[in-house]
C-alpha cells in the first residue's frame, strides 16, 4: 500500500515536531516536507509533490488560506487540510472559498487528524460538524473584496494615507470605503468594525 505523502505547514516548531511524530506513527502516512511560513508552501509542494498539505491558518509570510488558494491553482492534485485553533464560521467560509478539502480544529482528538488526512487524500470533504452547523447559521459577509482589503490593512494599524498608497487609491476613496464598512457592519467606529470582522473570521 502506498503511503499518503504529506506536506506540513506550521510555524510553531514544537507543534510542528509533535504533528510530524503523530502522523508518522501511522504506517500509511508519511511527512515528506515541512515549512514554517505560508509563502514557502507552494514552492515546497511543487518540489515534493505531496498528496495532502496540512496547513495552519495563522502563518507568517502569507496566511494559510491565501497559500491554500494558490496551491490549488498551481498543484490541483494536492488536497489541503486546514488545521487551526480559529473555529469561526467566517473562517470556514473563507476556507471553502479557497478550495480547501478539509477543516479540522487543533483541539480535535489525535486519531481524528490521521483519519482526516486519509479522507482528504481520498477526495472526501472533512469539516468539523459543530463548525459546519455554526457556519450554516452565521450571516454572510456583507463586505466586498475591496472593502475587505481596506479593513485588513486598517486592522494592521495602517492609516488612510498608508492604505491609499498600498491599494493605489485616493485618501478620499479610502475614507469612503471605511465609512461604508462601518455602516455595513453596524459598527461604532473603525476599531469596532475590525473587531466584528475578526470575530466573524472575515479577515485573518
Amino acid at each position: 500500500m502506498l503511503a499518503v505523502k504529506i506536506l506540513l505547514a506550521e510555524d510553531v516548531h514544537m507543534i510542528r515536531g509533535a504533528l510530524i511524530a503523530l502522523l508518522e506513527l501511522e504506517p500509511d502516512l508519511r511527512v515528506i516536507a515541512s515549512v514554517d511560513r505560508g509563502d514557502k508552501i507552494v514552492e515546497a509542494a511543487l518540489a515534493s509533490r505531496p498528496d495532502v498539505a496540512v496547513v495552519d491558518i495563522d502563518l507568517p509570510g502569507i496566511d494559510g488560506l491565501t497559500a491554500a488558494a494558490e496551491l490549488h491553482q498551481r498543484l490541483p492534485d494536492c488536497r489541503t487540510l486546514i488545521l487551526t485553533s480559529l473555529g469561526r464560521p467566517g473562517t470556514l467560509r473563507r476556507a471553502l472559498a479557497s478550495q480547501v478539502t478539509g477543516f479540522l480544529l487543533k483541539d480535535a482528538p489525535p486519531d481524528q487528524l490521521a483519519q482526516a488526512v486519509r479522507s482528504v487524500a481520498a477526495g472526501r470533504r472533512v469539516i468539523d460538524p459543530q463548525l459546519a452547523l455554526a457556519a450554516w447559521d452565521s450571516p454572510e459577509n456583507p463586505l466586498s473584496p475591496r472593502e475587505l482589503e481596506v479593513l485588513r490593512l486598517a486592522a494592521r494599524g495602517a492609516d488612510a494615507a498608508e492604505i491609499a498608497g498600498c491599494l493605489f487609491l485616493s485618501q478620499g476613496t479610502v475614507r469612503n470605503y471605511l465609512t461604508a464598512i462601518v455602516a455595513k457592519l453596524n459598527a461604532r467606529n473603525r476599531i469596532d468594525a475590525v473587531r466584528i470582522a475578526e470575530e466573524a473570521g472575515w479577515i485573518p
